[in-house]
């Protein structure tokens, strides 16, 4: 079965977005939590010598442009790179 890259990274994309966008929303509404979620996930004991986090339309921009990008063409060069496997697999038979 071959993926459709474009659209198969359009959908990682999508999803992202919306993950993102989420993150982004928990984070602007509580940031303490969220620093000490970030901590939890990253194993940091001491989240506290951190400064405080605001999140603004600017810094939501900023970080969502470039998750977006790696995500569309990451997806797109796995998807690219599974289509190619999956072909050179059935030449083989």
């Amino acid at each position: 079965m071959k993926l459709n890259a474009q659209k198969f990274a359009l959908a990682a994309t999508i999803t992202m977005s919306v993950a993102y966008t989420i993150c982004a929303a928990f984070t602007a509404l509580n940031p303490t939590l969220a620093m000490k979620f970030l901590g939890w996930i990253i194993h940091l004991t001491n989240v506290d010598k951190f400064t405080a986090i605001d999140v603004t339309a600017g810094s939501f921009i900023a970080g969502l442009v470039p998750i977006l990008a790696y995500t569309y063409f990451g997806t797109y060069l796995f998807a690219w790179l599974y289509n190619s496997f999956v072909q050179q697999n059935t030449r083989v038979r």
